[in-house]
């Protein structure tokens, strides 16, 4: 875990959650080339993106649905219980994926860890215990006896939970848009996005809502509340600044993914590592809610994806301005807001450790100045 977040001390609330965030990141960064991947084959071939292929444009739902949620199982087994703990935590995950109408992001970063910390005990449990010349056969049947149990028990727990969640948000949403309190839909939406809910809210609540609306008026804010890409620039235009040195590279290849193409999920891991950073998401979130619609600005049908690039083949004539306006102040807001909870990158080393094989180059006049220096002091 301290490879993508700072060692935590202490044992207050403050402390857990940044470990629970720690750990979740654990089991997602090391898996950002895959959502790259997806977010580059969803912009470039779905039906809306920017070179159309239904053959290619397949593997975009498997992808999202089964690859993603087995690879955070995989890890997140891995980090309780090695390569054992990784093998039932991808089986287990399999149990939740199927038949699920979300993709079980938050499921697998449930039921992997779970299952693996299973295996843990049964292991700790017959350790030093098994005949010689059973170890192969306890260990393989138990590892299949445990991961098919934890699918099983995926099918009909941690799934149904999962599902009850996302329509809890989405009932919560509904109700905020139903009482025109739409800036307050962030303090739900921006939550929900990170947990990987964000199509289930945009297109089972937003969208529905919205095309019913626009279909009476022309147009409809409620497009723009979910899938509003200024918070998701703002915060990976903080974290390329003043986040962590050893991911601050792997921003301008998500910004592109995200802003351009439109791929939301991109960033989620960057909110996971530091769950504080939730806090400028709905400040950036209510911001451009609030200023869509002070200004009256509007869609006429969902960006899909949500890119600048789909936000402007959906804008009204005339409506360009207060659209980019909106998105402009939600990426000013969520930079300035995630900027302060980072620190400004105070907290960051300002040179990266060198390993026992490296070494440091040094100007040939800056060491000799160094030498004649200390040798008049020795004198």
């Amino acid at each position: 875990m301290t490879t993508y977040t700072p060692e935590v001390t202490g044992s207050g609330f403050r402390a857990s959650v940044q470990r629970v965030g720690g750990y979740l990141a654990s089991m997602v960064m090391p898996n950002i080339g895959a959502f790259i991947a997806w977010g580059l084959i969803t912009a470039l071939f779905i039906p809306t993106g920017w070179l159309p292929n239904a053959h290619i444009a397949q593997i975009v739902g498997p992808m999202i649905k089964i690859l993603l949620p087995l690879l955070i199982g995989y890890t997140g087994g891995r980090l309780v219980h090695g390569q054992r703990g990784a093998v039932v935590g991808a089986v287990a995950t399999m149990g939740i994926v199927i038949g699920a109408d979300v993709p079980m992001f938050l499921g697998a970063m449930l039921i992997g860890p779970l299952a693996a910390y299973v295996l843990k005990l049964w292991d700790g449990l017959v350790e030093n215990r098994i005949r010689p010349g059973f170890e192969m056969l306890v260990d393989n049947f138990s590892a299949g006896i445990i991961g098919g149990a934890m699918a099983v028990g995926g099918i009909y727990g941690v799934g149904p939970v999962v599902q009850g969640l996302t329509k809890t948000a989405g009932h919560g949403v509904d109700w905020l848009v139903s009482h025109h309190l739409l800036p307050l839909t962030s303090v739900l939406v921006e939550p929900a996005k990170v947990l990987f809910l964000n199509n289930a809210i945009n297109h089972g609540v937003f969208g529905p809502l919205g095309v019913a609306e626009a279909a009476d008026k022309g147009k409809s804010i409620l497009f723009m509340i979910e899938s509003n890409p200024g918070p998701g620039l703002g915060l990976l235009l903080a974290f390329f600044l003043f986040g962590p040195r050893s991911l601050r590279p792997t921003v301008p290849a998500a910004i592109i993914v995200q802003f351009l193409g439109g791929i939301h999920e991109i960033y989620f891991p960057y909110v996971l590592m530091k769950p504080k950073l939730i806090l400028a998401m709905i400040c950036g979130g209510a911001s451009g809610v609030g200023t869509f619609m002070l200004t009256g600005a509007g869609l006429v049908a969902t960006p899909s994806p949500g890119s600048i690039f789909a936000y402007m083949a959906v804008t009204p004539k005339g409506g360009y301005f207060v659209v980019l306006l909106g998105i402009v102040i939600s990426a000013a807001v969520t930079f300035a807001v995630a900027s302060m909870l980072m620190g400004f990158g105070r907290g960051e080393p300002k040179e990266e450790a060198l390993g026992p094989d490296e070494q440091t180059v040094v100007n040939p006049d800056e060491a000799a100045h160094a030498q004649a220096k200390l040798t008049r002091q020795e004198a």
